[in-house]
């Protein structure tokens, strides 16, 4: 047997799915913040169990794991990550990050910033270089003051690199490798290479200031596996659809890594229905996030914000509200409010018995009835039902004058209700010319996507069996891969495009086959993708279009490449028909690794009522006495069964809420597909 694993570290949650041949496992556990190598390993150790195998056995069995996690956000918001000395060019100290943002402390301190000469033309050219004795001088005042790592972040950078690469080398002269005192130097240039000073700077400082806790978790991590008998690579879910080992991951590249993956999870759920028009959509224990598929292509940002930092480094996007399991309900002078702020994995909603003592929506599901005490996480977790009910009846009911169902009901309502508004702007700005599907996941969100998706307009939801795992469910699917950039800035008039595109790919493609046979792929295994971003000359927005063909050689692929960018500058409000300008190429290497094929199932026999595992009295609508709905247990539905609303479906992880007037039925897939009458 051979398996692989893949593995993402949530807020709340640690989810497993771990594959071999035709046999699979999917896990949960809680989240350990103190040190996230923990709740990894017990993942692993909990899927050992599901094989029945030590974990040893299964380590030195497993070709691949793939992982990804949250380390990066939760230091950006927690500000807590490393100790930053930034180096700009002279003049630009206005452009550091350097001021508070929604309350909370710069990433930089003002006195952490630096000023230093040299100058890049415009043509990239080096008009003079910096000066050894100010950048050791600036250096050193920086990490006496407490830098813990430096970043130099220098005019035209994007155009070359020189003067930041000779500034390090100066600094690594005095602090070199391998003495305790080397201080880890960061280039914005290493970081990207696109246009805009500020952007760079911002990705440059975000990188590095979570760096060093991503380096410890992740070679921690490699390390505990080592010695568990894993001897393959450890591989790391990027932003842009890749993995990648650990030495070849930057720090900015995990942002968001869980929520990427899952997007194109379900752009692959979607390609099974052959739908090319669909919304992802997540709920788990702290946050909703949100993704659309959109003529095949996932959403993309070519200008993301990353915790309110804008950047330049272009990544699936991804749009996340504080709404899910463990956010907190609380009653102020303008009434009831859930969320954004989260219970998170310790203590957790107070029905965990983990030291909770704020109300959450889990709390608020197990009074409606919605959930289970007895069968949370297969009845592996005990939920405390009295402890719930009397959170909510002391800081919700009783300040509302209302019981404490009303309460919960109150709760659910109120959180669907702002779910449900960002769904509908998902669904807006993809346009409105289509009926797109919708593909469900998390842990929390299938007792609530129903009367989310209503509220929304949306009528036809997915459903797959790991839908509760499905961010680690989906990095299955993603490749070994690198995305570099290259600066080229001219219009595609220019007499000297062809050369400087001819620069750029060389340069991008020595580079790729080097990075590529480090991850262990010869040169027949990789493949290329070159996308061009272009705008127009005289400004304007910027797109992305995919290149086919020889760009340099065969002047009809360029004029292809061009003439889509203008279909898409229209699309976005530009109605000019002056030239265009080629900003950047992108090159993405990736070579293969194995992928999940879905088995189809053959017709089950009987029906749905073979699955009924009971009765349960639910509190769905307000002011009523409640009502006894049927539960039907997800594990023994099979293809052709279908179900009429309302009814709860229970599996291990998860519990749908399917309300009156929807329906469900499971396919050949073994997928619950939700249909709204």
């Amino acid at each position: 047997m051979s398996f692989s694993i893949d593995i993402d570290t949530g807020g709340t949650f640690t989810d497993g799915f771990f594959l071999s041949g035709d046999q699979s496992a999917s896990v949960k556990v809680p989240t350990t913040p103190h040190d996230l190598t923990e709740c990894f390993l017990k993942c692993i150790e909990a899927g050992a169990g599901r094989f029945d195998l030590p974990v040893e056995d299964l380590l030195y069995q497993t070709e691949v794991i793939r992982f990804s996690n949250t380390i990066g956000t939760n230091t950006i918001i927690q500000r807590d990550g490393a100790k930053v000395g930034l180096l700009l060019s002279r003049g630009q100290g206005g452009m550091a990050p350097c001021k508070e943002l929604e309350g909370k402390p710069p990433l930089v301190p003002p006195d952490m910033v630096r000023e230093i000469g040299g100058e890049i033309g415009p043509d990239g050219e080096v008009l003079s270089p910096p000066e050894a004795q100010e950048v050791l001088a600036q250096a050193q005042e920086l990490i006496d003051a407490g830098a813990r790592c430096l970043v130099l972040a220098l005019q035209g950078s994007d155009r070359n690199p020189a003067n930041e690469r000779m500034a390090r080398g100066f600094i690594k002269e005095l602090y070199p490798r391998d003495y305790l005192g080397s201080v880890p130097v960061f280039l914005s240039s290493d970081i990207s290479r696109r246009g805009g000073e500020a952007q760079r700077i911002n990705a440059a400082v975000l990188n590095a200031y979570i760096h060093a806790k991503l380096v410890r978790l992740l070679y921690k991590a490699g390390e505990e596996l080592r010695q568990r008998l894993y001897s393959k690579n450890l591989f790391i879910v990027h932003n842009n659809g890749a993995v990648a080992r650990v030495a070849k991951t930057r720090a900015i590249n995990t942002y968001n890594s869980g929520p990427a993956a899952g997007l194109l999870g379900a752009r692959m759920i979607g390609r099974l229905y052959g739908a090319d028009d669909l919304i992802s959509a997540d709920m788990g224990g702290t946050s909703f996030d949100l993704g659309y598929v959109r003529g095949g292509q996932p959403s993309y940002t070519l200008q993301p914000d990353v915790e309110g930092f804008a950047v330049n480094v272009p990544m699936l996007s991804i749009r996340a509200i504080g709404a899910g399991g463990g956010s907190i309900a609380s009653v102020n002078g303008k009434g009831l409010q859930v969320g954004p702020q989260s219970a998170g994995a310790l203590p957790g909603p107070v029905c965990f018995d983990l030291g909770g003592s704020e109300p959450t929506v889990t709390d608020a599901d197990l009074v409606l009835g919605l959930l289970d005490p007895d069968y949370f996480l297969g009845g592996t977790m005990k939920l405390n039902a009295a402890k719930a009910r009397e959170v909510l009846t002391q800081k919700v009911a009783e300040p509302l004058g209302i019981s404490p169902e009303e309460a919960a009901l109150a709760v659910k309502q109120d959180i669907d209700r702002s779910m449900a508004q960002e769904l509908a702007r998902i669904k807006k700005d993809m346009g409105t010319d289509f009926d797109p599907l919708l593909v469900v996941y998390g842990g929390a969100g299938p007792a609530h996507i129903c009367d989310i998706a209503s509220a929304a307009g949306l009528k036809k939801i997915v459903m797959t069996p790991f839908s509760a795992v499905f961010s680690a469910f989906s990095s299955l699917g993603m490749d070994v891969g690198h995305l570099y950039y290259r600066r080229v800035g001219l219009p595609l008039v220019d007499g000297g495009l062809a050369k400087a595109m001819a620069s750029a790919m060389s340069s991008m493609e020595e580079e790729a086959r080097r990075d590529m046979r480090g991850e262990g792929f010869a040169p027949e295994e990789i493949t290329f993708a070159v996308e061009l971003l272009m705008q127009p000359a005289e400004g304007g927005p910027e797109v992305k279009v995919s290149a086919a063909g020889d760009l340099i050689g065969d002047a009809a692929a360029l004029e292809a490449a061009q003439a889509e960018a203008r279909v898409l500058l229209a699309a976005q409000g530009w109605s000019g028909d002056g030239p265009l300008g080629l900003n950047t190429i992108s090159l993405l290497a990736q070579a293969a690794v194995p992928h999940y094929d879905f088995p189809q199932t053959p017709p089950s026999p009987g029906n749905a009522s073979q699955a009924l595992r009971g009765q349960r009295k639910i509190f769905t609508q307000k002011g009523g006495e409640g009502a006894t709905v049927p539960v039907y247990e997800r594990g023994k539905l099979g293809n052709g069964h279908a179900i009429q609303g309302p009814a709860l479906v229970e599996s291990e992880h998860t519990t749908v809420y399917l309300p009156g007037g929807w329906g469900l039925k499971v396919d050949q897939y073994n997928n619950l597909l939700l249909e709204e009458a």
